[in-house]
C-alpha cells in the first residue's frame, strides 16, 4: 500500500469545517497530565466492586470529532427511504456510501462493504477508463470502493483523515493481551458470521464464538436476556396511527421499560445496535440480535488494507470541502491544499455528516440534506479488562446484569476462549454517551462497578 503523510494543520480561519473525518474510530484516549497544583480527584470505589485491572483499554466514540457515533438507526418517524436518498449521486460527479447509505445491513461492516462496491458500481457507469477518482475515507466503505474503482481501470487515490486506516474497524496488537485489543466492529450476530467469518479466516483469523449467556443480579443467577415483550410491543405498535419509540411501544403495550429484565433487555438491544430505544422507531425497530455473538481473535483490520494494498493511500489528509461543477471535482485539504479529481466517493461517517464538518459547494441537495439531518447517529463504546486473576466463577461466556444500576450491563467472558481472565464490556445508546464523556479514572471506576455483581459468584446451576 502507497501511503504518504500530510502534516494536519487547522487554520483558525478553516472554521467548524476545519476538523473533518474520514475514519469512524477513534482512538484510545491519552489521560491528561494535570496542571500544577491541581489535584487529581479521586473516584469513590463502591464496597464490593470488582479489583484494579491490570491492563485495559476503552474507545471513545461518542465524543469523538473524528467518529460522531458509531452507527446510525432510524429514529420514530423516519424511513429507509432516507438511505437511499443519502446514497442517490449528484450530477454523476459526487457519489456517498458508508453504512449509513445501505439498506439491507446498515450499521454493519458487510452493509458499509456493499455500499462502497455499489458506489463503485455507480461511479463506473459514468466514467471512463483511466479517470482520476478520490476517495475519502480508508475504513471498510472506502476500501471496498477503491478496490472495486482500481479494478474497474480507475486511478484511485484515497484520504484518510487519521494516521491510520480501518474507520471504525480498530484492532490493537499488544503483548500485554491474549489476542488484539478491538475497540471497533469486530461482533456479528451468532446466526449470520458474515464477513467476520470467511473473509478473515482466508487470512488466518479465527472466530471466537459466545454463546452461553447468563444473567446475575444482587440475588445471584438469574434468566438471561428476553425478547419476547420487546417483540410483543413492536408487533402492537405496526397497527397503530403513527410511528413512536421502542419504549414507547412498551409503554403502550402494558410494559415497564424500567423493570430489571425489561430493561436489561433494552440495555442489550442498545449495546449491539447504538441505538437510544427512547427515540427508535418501532415501525423500523433495530434488530434484537440473538443473545449469541461471534467475533476474531486476530486484526481484523484485514478487511481494510488487503483492498488497499497496492492502491495510493493519503494518511492525516482530512477534507474539508468538496466542490464540483459539471467538469470535475475540487478538493481541500486541512493544510488548504486543492487538488482536483474527475469524481469523488465520499464516506465520512453520518455523524461527521451531521456536524458539518464538510463543506459542499454548491450546498448539498434537499434530499441528502433531509436524510442527513433525519437519521440518527447511534453510540457503542467497548472496553477491555485484564485481571491479575479471575475473581469470577461463572463460566458462562456472556454475561447480563438484570436489575441493579450497573453502568455497563453486558459484558463476553474471554477466559474460556483465551486462557487468561479477560473481560469485554459492551454499552450502548445514552450510556455510551455518558461513559465516553468520563475521565479515564472515573471510567476504570465505572468498569470495577459494574462488574461488582460477579465477585465471587458462583457457577450458575
Amino acid at each position: 500500500m502507497g501511503i504518504t503523510r500530510r502534516n494536519l494543520l487547522v487554520g483558525a480561519g478553516f472554521g467548524a469545517v476545519a476538523v473533518v473525518l474520514a475514519a469512524c474510530t477513534p482512538e484510545p484516549q491519552p489521560t491528561k497530565t494535570p496542571s500544577p497544583g491541581t489535584p487529581t480527584p479521586t473516584p469513590t470505589i463502591p464496597p464490593g466492586a470488582a479489583p484494579e485491572p491490570a491492563a485495559w483499554m476503552r474507545s471513545t466514540w461518542s465524543t469523538d470529532p473524528y467518529a460522531r457515533g458509531a452507527m446510525s438507526y432510524l429514529p420514530a418517524g423516519a424511513t429507509p427511504q432516507l438511505r437511499a436518498d443519502l446514497a442517490e449521486p449528484i450530477g454523476d460527479r459526487v457519489f456517498f456510501a458508508g453504512e449509513a447509505t445501505d439498506d439491507e445491513h446498515p450499521g454493519t461492516v458487510p452493509g458499509a462493504i456493499a455500499s462502497g462496491r455499489r458506489a463503485a458500481r455507480a461511479v463506473a457507469d459514468v466514467a471512463a477508463a483511466g479517470e482520476r477518482v478520490a476517495v475519502v475515507g480508508a475504513g471498510a466503505a472506502g476500501a471496498a470502493a477503491a478496490r472495486a474503482l482500481a479494478d474497474d481501470g480507475m486511478t484511485v487515490t484515497v484520504f484518510e483523515a487519521r494516521e491510520r486506516t480501518g474507520g471504525r474497524i480498530r484492532s490493537v496488537a499488544d503483548k500485554k493481551w491474549p489476542i488484539p485489543v478491538q475497540l471497533g466492529a469486530w461482533l456479528s450476530a451468532g446466526e449470520d458470521d458474515g464477513t467476520l467469518g470467511a473473509e478473515l479466516a482466508a487470512q488466518g483469523v479465527h472466530r471466537l464464538r459466545f454463546e452461553t449467556p447468563t444473567g446475575w443480579s444482587k440475588d445471584g443467577a438469574a434468566p438471561t436476556v428476553d425478547e419476547t415483550r420487546v417483540k410483543q410491543a413492536v408487533a402492537q405498535a405496526a397497527n397503530g396511527p403513527a410511528d413512536v419509540t421502542v419504549v414507547a411501544a412498551l409503554k403502550a403495550s402494558g410494559a415497564d421499560p424500567a423493570d430489571p429484565a425489561l430493561a436489561a433487555a433494552l440495555a442489550w438491544l442498545q449495546a449491539t445496535t447504538g441505538a437510544d430505544t427512547a427515540k427508535a422507531s418501532s415501525w423500523y425497530p433495530p434488530a434484537f440480535t440473538p443473545d449469541a455473538l461471534v467475533g476474531a481473535d486476530g486484526d481484523v483490520g484485514l478487511l481494510v488494507d488487503t483492498p488497499l494494498a497496492d492502491l495510493k493511500v493519503t494518511l492525516a489528509s482530512p477534507v474539508t470541502r468538496i466542490a464540483h461543477d459539471d467538469s470535475g471535482v475540487s478538493l481541500r485539504l486541512g493544510t488548504g491544499e486543492s487538488l482536483s479529481f474527475d469524481r469523488v466517493v465520499v464516506t465520512v461517517p453520518l455523524g461527521v455528516l451531521q456536524h458539518q464538518a464538510v463543506e459542499f459547494a454548491p450546498p448539498l441537495p434537499f434530499a441528502q440534506r433531509g436524510a442527513i439531518a433525519a437519521l440518527a447517529s447511534g453510540y457503542i463504546e467497548t472496553v477491555w479488562a485484564q485481571f491479575d486473576e479471575a475473581f469470577w466463577k461463572v463460566d458462562a461466556d456472556i454475561w447480563h446484569v438484570i436489575g441493579g444500576d450497573a453502568p455497563i450491563r453486558t459484558w463476553l467472558n474471554l477466559q474460556p476462549v483465551t486462557g487468561k481472565p479477560v473481560l469485554v464490556g459492551l454499552v450502548g445508546g445514552p450510556d455510551a454517551e455518558a461513559f465516553a464523556k468520563l475521565g479515564d479514572a472515573e471510567a476504570q471506576a465505572t468498569v470495577r462497578e459494574s462488574l461488582r455483581f460477579f465477585v465471587s459468584a458462583t457457577p450458575t446451576p
